[in-house]
């Protein structure tokens, strides 16, 4: 064992290799002390693990606890020097007895650090009440934040979790309660039950005056027996107004119908909490037993279908790691996008088959996807199957590729082998590693057995390579008609330079103006094995309208549209009525734009002509949001102003002759409101906030306000009179949301003071006063500081190059992570020679740290890599 000092978070792989050869854990039991937490000057809780470890092949190994302090360590009943145990965020421990015979019992005492960041136990004080709410965030190693751990996935065992807490609260774990114990002093401890062997980052505890709503689920079980499984939805008392309970149940017991029948496996957690909390980092976490999300998802404002249909989704999603990532773990990180890239496919194969959503594949598509395409041509581009040395690495691999692409890779999977075979598999799979730890090669090995198919070669094209196919088709024409006709597949994997030459079954759509309209006039299911495939469908008859390769959607690849297939889509695409047809094209014509192969004019001239006569919503936002990035980062600076006036009127003509309190007309509005912070559509922001009935059935709800309040600060038109308004605003209906809104607007002032102290507050992670900034006010603060002018904001990156591995060493990596990237300089303009200031600055401190953290690096190199993309694309338009 070899013992690292200092700075020693960054489990490796190596040593999680070790210690899960040498050790098995039989049972942890947690106990936690959770009483006063409602005091603020009180900045940690006692902790208290007690576990049985089998060693073998040694005698010494470690823990991770990450602590406010150790008090007190024993090894088979006596103790341990905590001097030589102690060391950074590790326990070592020498002594321990080997053989199954010799259990070794270990008790570490201490105390644990209340959390602001999100990881850890987070601790939360409630705007609209003051009452405090508690709550676990693990994946993928901040177990060790609250209890002394093997923070590793394939070290499962049983827990026992003992919660003492105020005895008015709601407490809540993986297994329900099984004794509930009052000390008679305004405390209670809840002993929960055991759990069945699980990892210590799906471990979760839940404490506080939550407002709980209960229902049940049965289940008839092949052998006839009854499964009845209790469900409850959670979220803060002053939200419960808001909250539509029941139809996170109904969602619940829907899924639980739904995967019941497609895994063939009975639910294995007992009970099913969903517990909706503050201040979240994630959109939701799987913890078997106790699902926790985002409580945005809890709509105070109104929500749009597309709103309901993502929280279905992250629903559904999380529902799939009962069985895929619970019941069944990854060994280690390297395998992390297995889990949730199955979680993504099927999680949204539930939602559209399952629930009245079903258009989720057009989501999909258009959002999702493109989420995929973007980070697989970042320099921090990577395999699916990943290599992942150490948990920053596991950390930073939560990414469009190992979600999207890799839920894209297994949808095409799916089409390749066929879905009852996919079915098959997942359903031998869990019989036989239930409650395991297994690699890829144990789900090959069941997807080869039900399909018949190799999955050698299928993994190592899709799986074990980096970067995006390219699918386009090639075709001679003579005498108006074509006499030949291939589709090609191109692409460079960016690691090793190779060629793309991925396995494809899909469909090419053929598409003619009829009457008018974009019309499907055939469609022809393709397979494609390597450059290219000819179409013989395609000859001798006269050339398509529109080609699209990939109709469907079912494989992972950017189009290449030719020359008159994109002139077509450029003057009909609102005429085209197939929602996921439509959806594939504008994330064509999207992705186009950031590989500057479409100027970005002629792209918002495309969504001014044809983005309102989209009816998906969800696809509808993410065009105008595009429309408005696209004007921000790939538009010469003097050309902004004109196009954002443009779009501005667009969105205004949508505004007035949407259906009054329709979807639409309120993705309209917020859009609005985040294109009028670049200077127009003044006077509908002011109108709104006075509260005129300026488009009728238009409601200013709590997000839309916040987002007029940012538009009317960014601009400079916050005086001391609208001032007033803003804090009356916040404090007549505090919130999360108004928190987080009123941080944003105060920092997007566009004055030299307001900058200083927002950069500063970001930069140290701390208000003025001394106090830590939470995760999202970090975010929020960020984001408005960025509103700003370059004579606003240059002035203080002074201080940010030489600060970064100060931010990095001394705060979690999730806090760093928004910080560095929150205050990265926004300027993305051009410089006429040339040159680009941020991009030398950037340069000459990558050159300069060589030795900095890969994961820091990899951040800024992300970085770059967006704003070469911008500089090109300002290029193009320019021209």
């Amino acid at each position: 064992m070899r013992r690292i000092s200092g700075p020693n978070e960054n489990l490796s792989r190596d040593e999680a290799a070790w210690r899960a050869q040498t050790l098995r854990v039989l049972a942890y039991k947690v106990e936690l002390d959770l009483s006063q937490a409602q005091d603020p000057t009180v900045t940690g809780y006692r902790s208290k693990t007690t576990l049985d470890v089998v060693a073998h092949g040694t005698s010494g190994t470690f823990l991770d606890f990450i602590h406010e302090s150790v008090e007190s360590i024993t090894l088979n009943g006596a103790a341990v020097d905590l001097a030589q145990a102690v060391d950074g965020s590790r326990i070592y421990l020498d002594g321990l007895g080997q053989g199954n015979d010799a259990v070794n019992s270990v008790v570490i005492d201490g105390h644990a650090k209340y959390s602001r960041s999100g990881e850890g136990l987070h601790r939360y004080v409630d705007p609209a009440d003051g009452e405090t709410y508690c709550y676990t965030q693990f994946e993928p190693a901040d177990a060790r934040r609250v209890y002394a751990n093997f923070e590793q996935p394939d070290l499962k065992a049983p827990f026992t979790f003992i919660v003492r807490a105020p005895s008015q609260w709601h407490v809540g774990s993986n297994q329900a309660a099984a004794r509930l114990e009052d000390h008679g002093d305004g405390t209670a401890t809840t002993h929960f039950a055991t759990t069945l062997p699980i990892s210590t980052y799906i471990t979760t505890v839940l404490a506080g005056p939550y407002f709980v709503a209960t229902d049940s689920y049965s289940y008839t079980r092949p052998d006839g027996t009854e499964l009845v499984i209790d469900l409850n939805a959670t979220c803060r008392v002053s939200l419960a107004e808001h909250f539509d309970a029941q139809n996170i149940l109904d969602l619940t017991k829907t899924g639980l119908d739904f995967f019941h029948e497609l895994f063939d496996y009975p639910y294995p957690w007992g009970k099913y909490d969903s517990a909706f909390v503050p201040e979240y980092n994630l959109g939701a976490m799987e913890n078997p037993g106790l699902v926790t999300f985002t409580e945005s998802y809890v709509f105070t404002s109104r929500a749009t279908e597309a709103q309901y249909e993502q929280r279905s989704n992250t629903l559904m999603h999380e529902m799939v790691h009962m069985w895929f990532g619970d019941l069944v773990t990854m060994s280690w990180w390297d395998d992390l996008w297995l889990k949730e890239s199955f979680a993504d496919y099927i999680g949204t194969l539930a939602n559209a088959d399952a629930t009245e959503f079903t258009t989720a594949w057009t989501t999909f598509a258009n959002r999702r996807k493109g989420w995929a395409y973007v980070a697989d041509q970042l320099p921090s581009t990577h395999p699916i199957v990943a290599d992942i040395t150490d948990l920053e690495a596991a950390k930073q691999n939560f990414d469009g590729i190992t979600y999207a692409k890799g839920a894209s890779v297994l949808k095409q999977l799916a089409a390749y082998v066929g879905a009852e075979a996919f079915r098959n598999a997942a359903r031998s799979y869990f019989r036989a590693h239930e409650f395991a730890n297994t690699t890829l090669t144990d789900f090959l090995i069941a997807l080869g057995e039900a399909s018949g198919r190799d999955m050698g070669s299928w993994s190592d094209a899709w799986l074990k390579t980096a970067g995006v196919p390219r699918l386009g088709v090639e075709l001679q024409l003579a005498n108006g008609a074509i006499t030949a006709a291939r589709l090609t597949q191109s692409g460079t994997d960016p690691i090793t330079g190779a060629d793309i030459r991925h396995p494809h079954v899909l469909n090419v759509g053929l598409f003619d103006i009829l009457d008018g309209t974009l019309t499907r006039t055939s469609i022809h299911r393709v397979e494609l094995t390597g450059a290219g495939i000819d179409l013989p469908f395609l000859t001798g008859r006269p050339r398509p309208d529109l080609i699209l390769p990939n109709d469907g959607d079912d494989t992972y690849a950017m189009v290449d549209f030719d020359e008159d297939s994109l002139a077509t889509l450029l003057g009909h695409l609102g005429t085209l009525g197939d929602p996921l047809a439509r959806a594939t094209c504008w994330a064509a014509l999207w992705n186009m734009v950031r590989d500057a192969r479409l100027p970005a004019p002629e792209f918002l001239l495309a969504v001014r002509a044809h983005a309102g006569s989209l009816t998906e919503v969800s696809v509808f936002a993410q065009v105008l949001a595009q429309g408005n990035t696209a004007i921000t980062q790939y538009l010469p600076p003097g050309q902004r102003r004109v196009q954002r006036q443009a779009l501005a009127d667009s969105i205004t003509g949508w505004l007035e002759r949407a259906e009054p309190g329709s979807d639409a007309q309120i993705a309209a509005a917020r859009a609005l409101a985040v294109l009028a912070r670049g200077g127009v559509a003044g006077d509908i922001v002011d109108s709104l906030l006075a509260g005129e009935n300026r488009f009728a059935g238009l409601e200013l709800d709590e997000e839309l306000r916040w987002a007029l309040w940012a538009a009317k600060a960014a601009t400079g038109e916050l005086d001391d009179n609208a001032l007033a308004k803003l804090e009356a605003d916040a404090a007549a209906q505090p919130s999360a949301v108004s928190t987080a809104g009123r941080l944003l607007a105060l920092a997007a002032r566009p004055e030299a003071q307001v900058k200083e102290s927002a950069f500063n507050a970001v930069l140290s992670g701390h208000h003025a006063d001394g106090s830590a900034l939470s995760n999202e006010a970090i975010s929020a603060t960020a984001a408005g500081f960025l509103l700003g002018t370059h004579e606003l904001l240059d002035v203080h990156y002074g201080a940010y190059w030489p600060a970064l591995e100060q931010i990095w060493s001394s705060m979690s990596i999730g806090m760093a992570t928004r910080v560095i990237s929150g205050l990265f300089p926004g300027s993305q303009d051009r410089v006429d020679d040339g040159t680009h200031p941020v991009m030398a600055q950037l340069e000459s401190w990558l050159n300069g740290h060589p030795k900095a953290p890969r994961a820091l690096r990899r951040i800024l190199a992300e970085q770059r890599d967006a704003l070469e993309r911008s500089l090109a694309a300002q290029e193009l338009a320019s021209r």
